[in-house]
């Protein structure tokens, strides 16, 4: 592998992190020389990189507007959840591998105060536990498109330290009838806060900030 393109493949994952971490969120404008200029390259290898992440969907090329961390519509973040929720609910209905089984003593994964990330790392580690890896590939995506919006979302859900502790004490029992229903009642209850979330997201408001 060329130095060249070991840049290019780090590039894209430094920037894929920082989409996910929040650094930037949804509508907000990315500009390849400020990326340059933060990762001290020059801009064709951060170009490269951010038409990678146009190709998976998780940001938008408006032409002559630039590019941009996508903003969903109602309908559009709607059918996100649902995708996510028939993701994860047929890796549940495969079933998963022994090396999946939880062991005595072993630690809840996502014991985290950052819930957007330890939600992240649940929904992927049920994906990866079904050894499907294509269902597990379109989850990462489908997780990494939610990232930006759960992060700029999450002081519109109450309460959410102990859903996701329900949900992670489910999977850590292998409680899958359980961990099914909690799946669906999570997803539920943000798809019913789409016209709060879209509103806030296009007011642009101080999650921006």
């Amino acid at each position: 592998m060329s130095v060249s393109h070991t840049k290019k493949a780090l590039l894209y994952l430094q920037v894929r992190q920082a989409l996910q971490s929040g650094h930037y969120l949804p509508g907000q404008r990315i500009d390849p020389a400020t990326l340059a200029a933060e990762f001290h390259t020059s801009p064709t290898p951060v170009r490269f990189a951010l038409y990678h992440l146009v190709g998976e969907g998780l940001v938008a090329d408006h032409a002559r507007n630039g590019l941009h961390v996508p903003l969903p519509n109602e309908v559009a973040l709607r059918d996100l959840y649902d995708w996510m929720l028939r993701l994860l609910l047929m890796a549940c209905e495969i079933g998963f591998t022994p090396a999946a089984h939880k062991t005595p003593g072993q630690a809840p994964p996502v014991a985290a105060d950052d819930v957007v990330k330890a939600t992240w790392k649940l929904f992927d580690a049920i994906a990866e536990a079904s050894a499907h890896r294509s269902l597990h590939h379109a989850v990462k995506q489908a997780n990494d498109r939610l990232a930006p919006i759960r992060r700029a979302a999450q002081g519109l859900i109450e309460g959410a330290h102990e859903e996701l502790a329900e949900l992670d004490r489910y999977w850590q029992e292998r409680d899958i009838p359980a961990l099914q229903a909690a799946l669906c009642d999570y997803h539920e209850r943000r798809k019913q806060l789409v016209p709060c979330i879209v509103a806030m997201l296009s007011d642009g408001g101080d999650y921006l900030h």
